[in-house]
């Protein structure tokens, strides 16, 4: 069986958290960052930043895994959990550059 691909969308706890986060919720998402990073490094992550919404910033990402139970392992580590929500949507298929 091929790879699977998901859509994630990462929610932020109110809508205006770009501009207002606290210093304790701004080092929790560098933390963030630099978790998903090593997933860009190793090509599970085909995409991922900040949407400039004008409703409300959030996070997306694309990822590449080999089942959904990676997925979910990849999501517990983050360090955002319990500040932001993530909404996982399967994929059908993707074409991408590598």
């Amino acid at each position: 069986m091929g790879k699977k691909f998901f859509f994630l969308k990462l929610n932020p706890p109110r809508a205006t958290f770009a501009v207002d986060m606290s210093d304790e919720e701004r080092s929790i998402m560098q933390q963030h960052a630099a978790y998903w990073s090593a997933f860009v490094n190793n090509g599970t992550a085909i995409v991922l930043g900040p949407v400039l919404d004008p409703k409300g910033v959030f996070g997306i990402a694309v990822a590449e895994v080999e089942s959904e139970e990676q997925l979910n392992e990849i999501i517990a580590g983050d360090p955002s959990n319990g500040l932001n929500k993530y909404e996982i949507y399967p994929m059908a298929k993707a074409a991408y550059k590598k």
